[in-house]
């Protein structure tokens, strides 16, 4: 028969199991009522146990940010792409071969803003590779490194200057000079196509020239950041060995830097290839396709910046848009063969391309 005090403890204990649990109760029978310490975990062990769940939702926060960007160049496509359906099917591939635009016939071809836009970039990157490669290397390589500090600064702030601005000074410096050297180019040399034809001052040569002035800072920026990258040593090998300064820069530190100098090649053609005010500006805006240097032109971002406000008519507004959809698509082409050239460039000696 059970004792009074072995029936109280009884009670106690099924009570403190209700309220706390069976390892509390149990603790409480034997008459000890001291809470039950929790398990600490080592550090290293709690950091892995923490780590299973940042990890994962590191990895997919991330994975989505990238994405992201490829859904937004993806919906940029398809919107391009069906807004320009209309003139798809009125005009085929023949919108890309013909010359006619004419909007109060719904006559419309995009070839001359084609040629525009890539005879403007030829010209800008003719003129800005060599300077702008050639100043990198004085600033990196001949100048003293404060010097070429300063320098490089006031370089980079070049690249922060409105288009709009640039616009202005080729419209009131560049154009007058064009036609005056123009003119004089002309009458010695007028039956050559290339320098053909009345001077104006806009055109393709003075918009090229004005690109060339606007992208040469990129290449020089950059440039110069990769020339500076390249290891000391390779400096030294070659000067050790009996080298000149410019057999140094051309066997040692070029071939070492060329992936970058490449990088900011193709970043100032990406710059050409989309610049709309500055180029409307000078380049005289007539949709023909000519021979001669001086003749005036039109380019793709400035039909789209002079005439979107304009179209009128359904088909109008989807030629303009197949033009944007064609500089969409020559920008990203221009873009994947970069890649794929710094891809073959930084290739070691043997490895498959």
């Amino acid at each position: 028969m059970e004792s009074p005090e072995t029936t109280v403890a009884g009670d106690r204990a099924a009570g403190l199991r209700l309220r706390f649990g069976a390892a509390f109760a149990g603790r409480a029978a034997r008459g000890t009522t001291a809470p039950v310490a929790r398990r600490v975990l080592p550090p290293a062990q709690a950091r892995r146990r923490a780590g299973a769940i940042g990890d994962p939702l590191f990895h997919t926060v991330s994975l989505a940010f990238a994405l992201s960007v490829l859904g937004l160049a993806a919906v940029v496509g398809v919107v391009l792409w069906r807004w320009s359906a209309a003139s798809r099917a009125a005009f085929g591939w023949s919108f890309l071969a013909t010359s006619t635009w004419d909007p109060v016939f719904s006559r419309f071809g995009a070839l001359p803003f084609v040629w525009g836009t890539l005879a403007t970039s030829a010209i800008a990157l003719a003129i800005a590779i060599p300077l702008g490669v050639g100043a990198a290397i004085c600033l990196a390589e001949l100048v003293p490194r404060s010097t070429g500090d300063a320098l490089a600064f006031l370089v980079e702030l070049l690249v922060a200057v409105p288009s709009v601005i640039y616009g202005l000074v080729g419209l009131f410096v560049l154009v007058p000079l064009v036609r005056t050297a123009g003119g004089a180019v002309a009458r010695a040399l007028g039956s050559v196509p290339l320098f053909a034809g009345p001077v104006y001052g806009i055109g393709l040569l003075t918009a090229g020239l004005l690109l060339a002035f606007m992208t040469v800072p990129f290449i020089v920026a950059i440039s110069r950041e990769v020339l500076l990258a390249v290891p000391e040593t390779q400096r030294d090998a070659a000067l050790a060995l009996g080298a000149t300064r410019w057999e140094t820069v051309r066997h040692a530190v070029l071939p070492y830097a060329r992936t970058g100098i490449l990088g900011s090649v193709f970043l100032a053609l990406a710059r050409a290839l989309g610049e709309t005010m500055a180029v409307t500006m000078v380049i005289g805006n007539r949709p023909e396709i000519a021979a001669s240097l001086f003749a005036p032109a039109h380019t793709m971002a400035a039909v789209l910046a002079n005439e979107f406000s304009e179209a009128a008519g359904d088909l109008y507004l989807s030629a303009l848009m197949e033009i944007a959809l064609v500089l969409f698509g020559i920008t990203i082409v221009v873009n994947a063969g970069a890649r794929l050239l710094i891809a073959r460039v930084r290739a070691p000696a043997g490895a498959p391309a």
